[in-house]
């Protein structure tokens, strides 16, 4: 007998309304794979119920009857069922604080929870993930906060009129209107006082490409972090180009010891690493933190070097994207990530206070923590093309065999944090997490 498999309301985020599968990706399994799906109702999803019965699933207000749960982002405790399976973002791996009880209460229920951050291949290279349409929607974002904060700034300049990522309809859209701008930008310059204008991007990966990608869409050229240095220097610097740096991990930390910097060596002794990056930051106006961090690594920018900066007056760097929205983390003033409806704020270092919105003294900092759902019909198309080919395993497989002796393809098995309520050898490490709940 066939499990159904569902897909939950999504229910953490006024405005989280991806889906894990769309109508299509759901029409096709049923079609090939003869599976059953249980869609739970859902006002706000960017599909439509009525899409998903005329794929062939089923619509319900729970997913009691369902064996393997789907979801996008973190799950109430009180709706978890014992010994069911769980497929979603859980953000459980960094042994987040405000996620152990939700871990703990899977434990409890001896459920399996498979996190789709951890489906990787032989090289650890991420399988199923969001990360290019964060890029997308944060530069979208981005862009139009450094449009808004120029403005309070009393500049006038083609790009207030590019809107925040949510409100097109589609990401094509949105590049259309985008790219309309650039043409303008490359006809009549950019407006006076930017040049040159830089936008720096830490990070080189799926994140930063999507980033990149909106970008490219303007008038752009690239050139290294070294040129950057020596870049204000020129002369006859055009009026109509944006520069482009990337920095990689070798721009942006070094040894303390003096010694030469090592990738390998980084990834494994970070500690023995500090920042380098404070000597880039007066030379760019909009900073796009796209690199993965967590507390091993050495901060970016830092609330004390911000103080400093902001000592000499409003500086060159007016807003920051942080994509990676780690609060307190690389970037020390982000201190929280920021919804889609109240995206934006400005942080005043000399005074170390917030304001939401995009006036006042201080730097703008656009923290979006599910950038992805800005553009939750593209997103939800591209994630399921992704995971498309993993359910069925998922939904075949006997759970109640010991870990090793489970048939999943070997990708979701190194994502699997929990089978029957317990860590799998992997992740045996977060048993200190959750030994005090």
């Amino acid at each position: 007998m066939s499990k159904f498999i569902g897909i939950r309301h999504e229910d953490r985020y006024i405005m989280e309304r991806r889906a894990p599968l769309t109508p299509k990706h759901i029409e096709r399994l049923i079609k090939h794979h003869k599976l059953d799906f249980v869609i739970q109702s859902s006002e706000k999803r960017v599909f439509k119920e009525e899409e998903y019965l005329k794929a062939g699933a089923k619509v319900a207000k729970d997913l009691k009857k369902c064996d393997i749960i789907l979801g996008i982002k973190e799950i109430p405790e009180d709706f978890f069922e014992p010994e069911k399976t769980y497929v979603f973002f859980s953000h459980v791996i960094k042994g987040q604080p405000y996620n152990m009880p939700m871990l703990k209460k899977m434990i409890d229920l001896k459920c399996n929870l498979i996190d789709y951050e951890k489906i990787v291949d032989e090289q650890g290279k991420r399988l199923i993930f969001f990360g290019r349409y964060a890029g997308l929607a944060g530069m979208i974002n981005t862009i139009w906060s450094f449009g808004l904060r120029l403005k309070h700034f009393g500049k006038e300049t083609k790009l207030t009129k590019i809107k925040q990522a949510h409100q097109y309809n589609s990401l094509a859209e949105a590049k259309d209107e985008i790219s309309l701008i650039g043409q303008r930008l490359a006809e009549n310059g950019i407006t006076e006082g930017l040049k040159p204008f830089v936008v720096g991007f830490t990070g080189y990966g799926n994140v930063s490409n999507g980033a990149q990608e909106i970008l490219g869409l303007l008038p752009v050229k690239e050139i290294s972090p070294e040129k950057l240095l020596t870049l204000k220097n020129r002369q006859n610097i055009p009026e109509n180009i944006i520069y482009k740096v990337i920095f990689r991990e070798e721009d942006i930390y070094e040894r303390i010891d003096g010694t030469e910097f090592d990738l390998l060596d980084f990834y494994t002794n970070p500690h023995e690493y500090k920042s380098k990056f404070e000597k880039y930051v007066p030379h760019l106006s909009v900073l796009m933190n796209c690199m993965y961090w967590d507390n091993r690594y050495p901060r970016i920018l830092t609330k004390e070097y911000l103080k400093k900066l902001f000592s000499k007056g409003q500086p060159k760097l007016t807003v920051i994207g942080d994509i990676t929205c780690d609060p307190d983390g690389s970037i020390e003033c982000t201190h929280t990530g920021t919804h889609i409806e109240d995206p934006i704020f400005v942080y005043d270092p000399i005074t170390d206070t917030y304001k939401m919105g995009f006036e006042g003294p201080g730097i703008l900092d656009m923290a979006v923590d599910i950038l992805p759902s800005e553009l939750p019909r593209d997103a939800s198309y591209s994630f399921g093309d992704m995971l498309i080919n993993f359910i069925k395993p998922i939904a075949n497989a006997d759970y109640e065999m010991s870990f090793e002796d489970i048939d999943l393809p070997r990708a979701i098995k190194k994502g699997m944090i929990l089978h029957n309520g317990e860590f799998t050898p992997e992740f045996k490490y977060m048993e200190s997490f959750i030994e005090n709940l």
